[in-house]
């Protein structure tokens, strides 16, 4: 169900396509930070979310993830864009989420062909960095088993796992960084406005590593890099 702006765009930035891996943070009560993973392909299907009692079907994602080097437990939970680049196929697990919601949107929701927003968080600039495309729906993430790995769940079992993840795919940078700033000042326009950031979960659900964003909004922000920075 792509609009035409996505389209259009994706025949423009064809020429661009490599791929890599994983890593995000949302940061649930008493859970360990949580990190990212890896791709596939196919056709995309719709995943649906209720707000108000109103079924919201979503194909368009927002996934965190830090760029730069941060140790935890004795490892390097960095992983920005350029680092999914470099994973064979530009494809990687998006593994680490331990916030129930989030996992939710991991689990039952993402399809493969959905495409998502690369964003870079907890850094100094934070913003959206390039685009990557759902590979592979929701699966039982490994790490949370891995006593040495600093997203270790001892309360999960491989008979009742706890935690999911799904594979992502690098398609293209954005032709410019949209930050975090720039979204924040539209946010509050479009707040009072009702334009179509009025509810982006950028800032409506600002802890979630993993987030929906409508086709408008996607359409939206993805027309914002033709354009000169706010």
């Amino acid at each position: 169900m792509a609009s035409s702006l996505v389209l259009k765009y994706f025949k423009s930035v064809v020429c661009f396509m490599s791929a890599g891996r994983r890593f995000h943070s949302d940061q649930p009560s008493n859970k360990p930070a949580e990190k990212k993973t890896k791709s596939g392909s196919k056709a995309a299907s719709s995943s649906k979310s209720s707000t108000d009692g109103v079924s919201v079907v979503y194909t368009r994602w927002l996934m965190k993830s830090e760029p730069e080097s941060r140790i935890e437990k004795g490892v390097d939970v960095k992983f920005g864009l350029e680092d999914l680049k470099k994973e064979p196929d530009q494809t990687a697990c998006w593994d680490g989420v331990r916030n129930y919601q989030a996992r939710n949107f991991l689990r039952d929701q993402m399809k493969v062909g959905h495409l998502a927003f690369f964003y870079h968080s907890n850094t100094k600039v934070p913003g959206i960095a390039g685009i990557i495309k759902i590979t592979k729906e929701g699966y039982v993430d490994h790490t949370q088993f891995d006593k040495k790995d600093p997203h270790y769940d001892s309360s999960s079992t491989k008979d009742n796992p706890r935690w999911f993840m799904v594979d992502v795919k690098y398609i293209c940078d954005t032709k410019r960084f949209i930050s975090l700033a720039e979204l924040k000042g539209l946010y509050q326009k479009h707040a009072q406005s009702g334009g179509p950031l009025k509810n982006l979960a950028l800032f409506t659900r600002a802890r979630l590593s993993v987030q929906p964003v409508t086709e408008e909004e996607f359409d939206f922000i993805l027309g914002l890099e033709d354009k000169p920075a706010a």
